[in-house]
């Protein structure tokens, strides 16, 4: 674990695996309340890259992971995020890669890729759907703000056995996560619209047939010029198990 002081002083933690190549590196950006070595390490999405000859990154969000956790949520957002990517880019010399989100990730990517296009050569969203187009942002049409933030700050259990957005607080809880920064991320997420007209880099959209988080892929693909997408089983802790997640990935990242 290597870390690096971005533009706002918080403290963003990274991994990096393999060497450096003729390919720019794949930039791996995971999900709300886990971290990279849950989202990507984990499941082998990084083992399978780097023995595909990759070199990979992976940081850790701010508020996630071994990284800085202002409790302050105007220190939060996807924006500010895809702000930590871009600096740890040139704190590592990088001038393009390749560029892989999932849920709360794939927003931040979504951003960094249309905000400085000519940084990323390919570009994967997954874990999302319709609702970045349509929302900006991940569906909170699917499980409210309001719901996630209660579940993770309240100290009843009868409540958070209550909640819809249980799992939250359970996934949470099973990562050891500081639920205080997790929720001033809710109260900063991305909701405004993100210009996906500008996306230049190839894109494919990759989602669990059984996410309801990434509910109509293809109506986001349709919103980014020349964009594919692609469904493989599971839902959205699942999705990136599945038997065809990894080669749809490593087929899509090596073309030129």
């Amino acid at each position: 674990m290597e870390r690096f002081e971005s533009f706002d002083g918080v403290d963003i933690a990274y991994q990096v695996w393999g060497a450096p190549g003729d390919r720019p590196p794949v930039v791996l950006h995971h999900g709300f309340i886990v971290d990279a070595t849950a989202n990507f390490v984990a499941p082998g999405v990084a083992g399978a890259l780097v023995a595909a000859g990759r070199h990979v990154i992976a940081p850790d969000a701010r508020g996630h992971g071994a990284s800085g956790k202002p409790h302050d949520t105007a220190r939060y957002g996807e924006a500010r995020m895809a702000r930590d990517l871009g600096a740890l880019l040139d704190h590592l010399d990088v001038e393009r890669a390749d560029l892989v989100g999932y849920s709360m990730g794939a927003v931040v990517s979504a951003i960094f890729a249309a905000s400085t296009p000519d940084r990323v050569r390919r570009l994967v969203l997954s874990g999302v759907g319709a609702a970045v187009a349509e929302l900006g942002g991940l569906d909170t049409r699917a499980m409210p703000p309001a719901e996630v933030t209660a579940v993770l700050l309240t100290e009843s259990r009868p409540a958070v056995e209550a909640s819809p957005a249980k799992a939250f607080r359970q996934l949470a809880d099973a990562v050891g996560a500081d639920r205080v920064a997790l929720a001033a991320q809710v109260g900063a997420a991305h909701n405004t619209p993100i210009g996906l007209d500008k996306i230049t880099a190839p894109t494919l959209v990759l989602a669990g047939e059984d996410d309801p988080l990434a509910a109509r892929p293809e109506a986001l693909a349709a919103a980014i010029p020349g964009a594919r997408w692609k469904v493989v089983a599971g839902d959205h802790l699942t999705a990136l198990r599945s038997p065809a997640y990894v080669p749809a990935l490593l087929d899509f990242l090596a073309a030129p």
